[in-house]
């Protein structure tokens, strides 16, 4: 719960919902951890397939919904797979499809790459554009890592202290900062990249 004001998802304010509506909405709303959050004791089929038998679909319906998923983040062949098989940018893929397996209306990313190497970031963030591009799907990242916001984000908002201090596009962040943290951000950048051309 939020200490102040409302939280509003495609115009309906999900902080005013009764309980029961409440749980609903929080299905449509997708989740990728930093530090994934695999089940160890279950395969990728069955840590995907989770939310699904949470929500009570049947079978049949599970089964073919995980592996359109898996399909889709590229780990059809990895269903009978536990996790400690998995790298660090296949285990992230098992958490990106447990999170659109319920058909989310927004997917929620925070720190998903902060845990992994330069490679499987981009990879990552390439597959996470596909699926905002294919499935028409607002992906919402929480990231520190500036490299994130210009490879992937379009619009960008800067928080101090809780407080949303800076909305606009990513490349008015960087071109025209307004915000304290902004600032700050860019002057690391621009002084690290002055260090580099030397």
């Amino acid at each position: 719960e939020p200490d102040a004001g409302t939280i509003e998802i495609g115009g309906k304010v999900i902080t005013d919902l009764p309980e029961k509506e409440l749980r609903r909405a929080r299905q449509k709303i997708g989740m990728i951890f930093q530090q994934f959050n695999l089940l160890d004791a279950r395969t990728v089929f069955q840590n995907v397939a989770f939310p699904l038998e949470v929500a009570g679909h049947p079978k049949p319906y599970i089964r073919n919904r995980v592996r359109e998923i898996l399909d889709l983040v590229q780990l059809g062949d990895k269903e009978n797979v536990y996790p400690f098989q998995l790298s660090g940018g296949q285990k992230q893929r098992v958490g990106i499809a447990r999170a659109l397996v319920n058909q989310p209306d927004l997917l929620l990313s925070d720190e998903a790459t902060s845990a992994l190497d330069p490679q499987t970031t981009y990879a990552i963030l390439e597959l996470l554009r596909e699926i905002n591009r294919q499935l028409n799907l607002t992906i919402v990242l929480i990231t520190h890592e500036l490299d994130v916001l210009q490879h992937v984000c379009n619009n960008m908002a800067v928080i101090e202290n809780g407080r949303i201090v800076e909305t606009g596009t990513v490349e008015k962040f960087f071109l025209n900062p307004e915000s304290d943290t902004a600032r700050r951000f860019v002057h690391i950048i621009d002084h690290y990249r002055d260090k580099r051309n030397v």
